[in-house]
């Protein structure tokens, strides 16, 4: 019996000059990356060329950030993903909506489309947009509340599964004799009526090479992790200590097996921001450069807005005040909130020491060393039950996922944790996951759900 080679799943978070806010300073960056289409296909040969299993487009319905001290534009990712996928061959295109300012019917075809348009490489990053702003940008006058957010979000998943079943695989029978291009009892109309949303057609394309995109989340919160638990089937997450990851990849998996999944059909993924020198010394002086082009009173005012504070309320040579509002009060990000509000209590950090500290990845872990000590460290996570890949944040774009791919991919495959080559031609295939059987199947019983091994 041919023995199981567990191995790392990569994915590249692509930001325009890269995930450090102060990339886009340095002389060799490109400030015009956010709107350029050669930069993300120069980013997305790269990753490629490194095997990763996918590339990764954050998004959001509104201006995020100061424009005055950032670039803040960026080309809508899914018209983007649908560049990418003509220039490329292998890799997955993953792209982040949201389950609060999309209908589920327009957004279920638009995911099914890059499905065929890439030959089965799609992925949605399922959020539910934790800001007044994009509320506003909707004519809503204040953000829905963070329980109704997730309740909407698991039926919206649901109604876009029923909608990617509504063709049968073999619909579309083509008999130009009879004249039948498709088998009418092979389309399902969903008939969905429930607390968000009425549904009643089959979606306007037939059921794409995965049956569904790759399902993955990223919020880790409680109502996040429900979601991740019964849905998702990658996670993104940023973890900064070894034993909180292990704790965190312990309860993703039990809440995947208590909904009667095999643990492993849920990939968990850090964030990692990885500075990288030929010499330790080399690495410390490039994350150096980067902090010291930090503009500290942009930095403030959007950590202020993330704790929910006043500019005033935190000087920047203080610890942060005391009576900062528990979790369960914040109605945005919370698990972000939590992340940030943990480290700066652990490290003991000055407000301006904590903008130091997340300068480099919003709260993700930053590591700064060489190629073997990021191979290193990645592989105590994976080893360790901390991680099945990482969510690979150049802090710098294009120059630092080059080095990634150049140098750290290499030590990896010579240690047997990655791939030398692709081996499947799905982003399912890539993950090690299933295809989706058709809920509507009567020989798994109409809508109970089974899979079969992706080919």
């Amino acid at each position: 019996m041919t023995r199981h080679v567990r191995r790392l799943h990569l994915n590249a978070f692509l930001m325009t000059t890269g995930h450090h806010e102060a990339s886009w300073r340095l002389a060799e960056s490109d400030p015009a990356a956010g709107t350029s289409v050669e930069h993300y296909v120069r980013l997305a040969k790269t990753a490629e060329r490194g095997t990763f299993d996918s590339l990764f487009l954050a998004d959001s319905p509104q201006l995020l950030g100061d424009a005055g001290r950032r670039p803040v534009g960026v080309i809508e990712p899914l018209t983007l993903l649908t560049v990418l996928a003509g220039i490329t061959d292998r890799i997955g295109l993953i792209a982040t909506a949201s389950t609060t300012y999309n209908s589920p019917y327009n957004l279920a075809r638009r995911f099914a489309s890059l499905d065929h348009v890439s030959g089965g490489r799609a992925g949605w990053n399922i959020v539910t947009t934790a800001t007044v702003d994009a509320a506003r940008n909707f004519g809503l006058p204040e953000l829905p509340d963070h329980a109704q957010r997730y309740r909407r979000a698991q039926e919206f998943v649901d109604v876009a599964q029923k909608l990617w079943d509504s063709w049968d695989d073999d619909a579309v029978v083509a008999d130009k004799e009879r004249g039948i291009w498709a088998d009418q009892g092979r389309i399902h109309p969903p008939g969905h009526r429930g607390e968000f949303f009425d549904v009643a057609g089959a979606l306007n394309i037939p059921r794409s090479p995965q049956g569904y995109p790759l399902l993955v989340q990223a919020g880790s919160s409680e109502d996040g992790k429900a979601l991740a638990g019964r849905f998702a089937e990658a996670v993104f997450t940023a973890q900064q200590l070894l034993d909180d990851g292990r704790a965190f990849y312990a309860d993703l998996k039990s809440r995947a097996r208590g909904h009667g999944r095999d643990p492993d059909t849920i990939k968990i993924l850090p964030g990692l921001v990885p500075v990288i020198g030929s010499t330790e010394a080399e690495a410390t002086a490039a994350h150096r450069r980067l902090d010291e082009a930090i503009l500290p009173e942009y930095a403030h005012r959007q950590l202020a807005t993330t704790l929910k504070l006043s500019v005033d309320d935190l000087p920047l040579d203080e610890r942060l005040p005391a009576d900062l509002l528990p979790e369960d009060e914040i109605e945005g990000a919370k698990s972000r909130y939590s992340l940030i509000v943990d480290l700066a209590r652990r490290e003991d950090l000055t407000v301006r020491g904590l903008i130091a500290r997340l300068g480099g990845g919003r709260g993700h872990r930053t590591f700064t060393g060489t190629p073997e000590q990021i191979a290193d460290t990645i592989a105590e996570w994976f080893h360790t039950g901390a991680a099945d890949g990482f969510n690979v944040m150049a802090p710098v774009l294009p120059g630092g996922l080059d080095l990634f791919v150049d140098h750290v991919v290499p030590i990896l495959r010579r240690r047997g944790l990655f791939r030398e080559s692709y081996e499947t031609s799905t982003l399912r295939g890539h993950y090690g996951l299933a295809r989706p059987e058709n809920q509507y199947s009567p020989a798994i019983g109409g809508r109970d759900r089974h899979v079969r091994a992706a080919g």
